[in-house]
């Protein structure tokens, strides 16, 4: 069977969901920098720009903070964008065979594989 339960399809898995939850939160982050910002420039009382310059700034130092993880543990490049690139290029190529892979096969039974009993 050559499905996601096959171990030999899980290998790097660890490696690959970490970077791309970070990128995923990166991005997030990035964008409520972009909110709060928005917001901020609408805001009519004093007290509410305030509160959202105060937000912003937390918004923008966990934006740094990571970032810098990011870049520590090696998932992220920013100034050494061949680096960069060949990381983008090797993510891409492996979420084209992740939507390559047969991932509900038709025949499910596991029976054989696992210890079970018979009905």
């Amino acid at each position: 069977m050559n499905d996601y339960l096959e171990i030999r399809n899980a290998e790097g898995m660890p490696k690959l969901v970490d970077t791309t939850m970070s990128t995923a939160f990166l991005l997030n982050s990035k964008s409520g920098v972009r909110n709060i910002a928005i917001a901020l420039t609408e805001a009519a009382s004093p007290e509410v720009r305030t509160v959202l310059r105060n937000e912003l700034t937390n918004a923008i130092r966990m934006h740094g903070e990571i970032t810098a993880l990011m870049i520590e543990k090696g998932w992220f490049h920013p100034v050494e964008l061949e680096k960069q690139f060949q990381m983008d290029l090797e993510s891409s190529t492996t979420a084209v065979q992740i939507a390559s892979m047969d991932l509900f096969p038709g025949d499910t039974s596991r029976r054989g594989t696992f210890a079970t009993l018979d009905k």
